[in-house]
């Protein structure tokens, strides 16, 4: 019986999307764009990216170009070969930051025959080993050199591949052109497995294609939709129609950086700048999106409320909440819009992303639902609820999810885990004579799937697909770990915790956070879990680790540590609250011990960063306090004592009125001692930068600098040190005017810094600040004493951030210029003296002039923010 047969039996669990024949015509992706680059759209945009535009004609001719370097370069490097895998694919592995060169690449390797396997610039080291040892890629395409990573490897930079493109033929290849003459797979993507090694999903051009083709009839483009956004990270499957769906429609594609994306306020800011009309994000993302949005709506009366045209919204990756739904729907009719769509997609990298799929269209809708339904199956596909017998579950009962159809992948790269792909024995169509095991239970609810949970260890965080096993191996191999249980409190919740459960060898002194930080250089972000030291691992009668019992110790012990509200003053209760829960959110999992009006913020585990962040959470909340009476409260009471109602115009910058125990004075010879010490110091123990150097700094190599630079700092007189009430000097600050600073030469590493600097300052202080001399002052260098207290070390900044203004001021200069690489000075610059942000950098991306990557071993994370301030 085939499965349209099973499909109209209406007692079991077996639902049918639509069978929908493909059209006739190219069937595979870049033939596909290649039709769009030679229609009337040629020269219409194809790519945005920080105010570049490249047309359809431009992308294409591009690509073809590269395609050819591509062919040429793994033909040479496997001696005349094609350089395809044991499977028989040609993979080329991809590790570019999003931009529209990424966008180029990518259309390039599937022109050139190959498949496009993405690898992140943040994937821990043994990650990248073991993907390229395993799927073995032809070549690797980076954005800088790397030989120790891709030893072994055929690999190059874009750089050099675009430089080997330059000369060659932008016209389209031909199918004997590629590598591979009649190529399958459009990519591969890795994920979670469910040994503990991640595994490689393996998609061809037709799935790909089937997918795309069932959203463009579900969701069709507006005759004046033309511009979408490529905001998901390439590795995680989502990004494969954010990416593909508009280009291969006349679309153009506007490519956010990670920063962006990263931050909920900038994110809107470009959805609202660019007029998107449709976006996919997953639920944790959702809710972040609505509380700015409400905050915003209270704040600010608008023509038009924010995010009015964006109006699909699909979720994805996560569980979607009806909660989180109906604050949805509640958000846009509170500001009088309608006609905004919620859309609940499921699946999984195996079935190209998504299987089934759910259309919310008001708050009607989720009446009398108790979960958001993940639907019926997309064009071409069957999911079936099956017994552990492999029947079909009747119609109401859960069951295990099976899918069959055109959306299923092509298995994994290597043969691996043959059992999650089976043969079909319910139907003979070749379309559905495949089975995906989807490891989820589910049932059917008036005709539609509603999810019942996991059948094995796999979660969802922040939409990326977790594996608690592979959790669980890596945190066996951490040095000095005895025993390790992987555990999920409150999956698909709000509250979800990823645990590891650990108990340390006999003599072993690790701490948690040591622990944490062993784990983060074998996994990725996103999947490193919150690690609680145990004495012992309960375990059942017969022996097996009693899961249950660790949730419940935790469940107690988080409990215990919710804020406790009692003591708050008459009147005070609600101000109380606000201040307990948004310290207790600021600190997160590093509070230890509960929080309450008696504990201080330091003693809870408060440090310089998060002070200033508490504060600007509470202003954002109606409550202002000045970062000085904040941290030199020495209770959360003495904090709600002095904390007020934010008035409309109320700033952080309220608190330079107060009186200072600092005082500044004028650098001079006598402090030559105590500014060198500070300089050495601050700059050495606690630098961003120069904590990617190590050991090949010195403190020899910071006197060797203020050499060349202190006569010039006497002479200029803009620099100055801060001495505390009893005459001793805490802090000192270097400035210079920007267009008459003194050469230096420096011989040590420490010239890796000042490049990057220059590199990042330069073309900003030349080309976009005003020119001249007295025109624009430079803080150049600010260091604090090593005894100074967070707290007192926060003050000092604050002091001389201050004192900065004031001598730009004095002296008439236009404004100041800065550049902060730690996440505190970025803090008090933007949120405190409103610096105005001018480049925002990622430092591992950067590539010196001998083509290294001095900072590659930094997170993502880590900044170097050029501000400006004018006066």
């Amino acid at each position: 019986m085939d499965g349209a047969g099973m499909g109209s039996l209406p007692d079991l669990s077996i639902l049918r999307g639509d069978a929908v024949p493909a059209p006739a015509g190219a069937q595979l992706l870049h033939r596909l764009l290649e039709e769009v680059a030679a229609s009337p759209s040629a020269n219409q945009p194809a790519v945005l990216y920080q105010g570049h535009r490249m047309s359809f004609a431009e992308l294409d001719a591009a690509a073809s170009r590269l395609a050819r370097a591509l062919v040429r370069m793994v033909r040479v490097g496997s001696a005349g070969g094609n350089g395809a895998n044991p499977d028989g694919d040609v993979l080329v592995a991809v590790r570019l930051p999003p931009s529209d060169r990424l966008l180029v690449t990518l259309l390039a390797i599937m022109k050139a025959g190959g498949a496009y396997l993405p690898v992140d610039v943040a994937f821990p080291v043994d990650r990248v080993r073991h993907i390229l040892a395993e799927a073995q890629p032809a070549i690797v395409v980076s954005d800088a050199p790397d030989p120790e990573l891709f030893h072994g490897t055929l690999a190059t930079t874009y750089a050099e591949l675009e430089a080997e493109a330059a000369d060659l033929s932008g016209a389209p290849l031909t199918d004997q052109d590629g590598l591979l003459a009649d190529p399958c797979l459009a990519l591969v993507l890795y994920t979670s497995g469910s040994t503990g090694v991640p595994k490689g999903v393996r998609l061809p051009h037709a799935v790909v294609l089937n997918r795309l083709r069932w959203q463009w009839r579900q969701f069709p483009f507006g005759a004046d939709e033309v511009l979408c956004v490529f905001k998901t990270a390439l590795t995680f499957v989502d990004s494969v129609p954010e990416v593909w769906g508009p280009l291969l429609q006349h679309r153009a594609l506007l490519v956010l950086d990670k920063q962006v994306t990263a931050d909920t306020e900038r994110l809107i800011e470009a959805l609202e700048e660019n007029r998107v009309e449709r976006l996919v994000l997953v639920p944790s993302l959702l809710r972040a999106m609505l509380l700015y949005l409400k905050m915003d709506t209270e704040r600010h009366a608008r023509p038009s409320p924010l995010l009015s045209r964006l109006r699909l919204w699909v979720c994805s990756g996560e569980s979607l909440a009806t909660s989180l739904a109906q604050e949805f729907f509640a958000h846009f009719a509170g500001v009088g819009l309608d006609g905004h769509c919620l859309c609940n997609f499921y699946g999984s990298t195996e079935v190209m992303g998504d299987v089934t799929f759910h259309v919310l269209r008001s708050a009607a809708d989720l009446q009398g639902l108790d979960k958001v339904p993940i639907g019926r199956p997309l064009d071409n596909t069957l999911v079936y609820l099956l017994d552990e017998h492999f029947r079909p579950a009747l119609a109401g009962q859960p069951g295990e999810l099976f899918a069959a159809g055109r959306n299923l992948a092509a298995g994994y790269v290597a043969g691996r885990d043959p059992h999650r792909f089976l043969n079909n024995p319910l139907a003979v169509h070749p379309d559905y004579a495949r089975l995906y095991r989807t490891g989820d239970f589910a049932r059917v609810h008036k005709g539609t799937l509603v999810f019942e949970g996991r059948t094995d260890s796999q979660v969802k965080v922040r939409g990326h697909r977790v594996d608690l096993s592979e959790l669980e191996a890596a945190l066996a191999r951490v040095d000095g770990v005895d025993k390790g249980v992987v555990l999920c409190h409150r999956p698909g919740e709000e509250d979800q915790a990823v645990l590891a459960f650990t108990t340390l060898r006999e003599g072993c002194s690790l701490t948690a956070g040591q622990v944490e930080a062993a784990l983060g250089r074998a996994l990725p972000p996103y999947a490193v879990p919150q690690v609680l030291c145990v004495e012992w691992i309960p375990l059942l009668v017969n022996g097996k680790v009693d899961r249950q019992a660790l949730l419940r110790s935790y469940a107690e012990s988080y409990s215990s540590l919710r804020p406790d509200y009692s003591g708050a003053p008459d009147g005070l209760a609600e101000a109380a609250r606000v201040l307990l829960d948004t310290v207790a959110d600021v600190l997160g999992s590093s509070v230890r011990v509960k929080v309450c009006l008696a504990r201080s913020f330091y003693e809870l585990g408060g440090n310089s960063l998060n002070s200033v962040l508490t504060v600007t959470r509470l202003r954002e909340q109606g409550f202002f306090i000045s970062v000085s009476d904040f941290i030199g409260a020495e209770s959360l009471a003495k904090v709600l004592e002095r904390m007020k109602p934010s008035e409309a115009d109320a700033s952080l910058l309220a608190e330079s009125l107060q009186p200072s125990t600092f005082r500044a004075e004028v650098l001079s010879d006598a402090d030559k001692a105590d500014v060198y010490a500070m300089i050495t110091d601050s700059f050495l123990q606690k630098a961003d930068l120069e904590h990617w150097l190590m050991p090949h700094v010195s403190p020899s190599d910071y006197s060797e600098l203020m050499d060349q630079i202190w006569k010039p700092l006497l002479e200029k007189e803009l620099s100055f040190v801060v001495k505390d009430e009893t005459g001793a000097a805490v802090a000192c600050a270097l400035t210079f005017d920007a267009h008459d600073e003194p050469p230096v030469e420096i011989t040590s590493k420490l010239n890796i810094v000042f490049e990057f600097l220059e590199y990042i300052e330069g073309p900003i202080r030349d080309t976009k600040l005003p020119t001249g001399r007295g025109q624009v002052l430079h803080s150049f260098m600010m260091a604090t004493a090593a005894t100074l207290t967070p707290s007192t070390n926060v003050l000092s900044m604050q002091f001389m951030e201050q004192e900065v203004l004031r001598i730009a001021r004095s002296r008439n200069f236009a404004g100041v210029l800065t550049t902060n690489t730690s996440p505190l000075t970025q803090q008090l610059g933007r949120d405190v003296f409103g610096y105005q942000t001018l480049l925002d950098y990622q430092v591992n991306q950067y590539v010196g002039p001998d083509g290294s990557r001095p900072f590659g071993q930094a997170p993502d994370a880590q900044r170097a923010v050029v501000a400006w301030k004018p006066i």
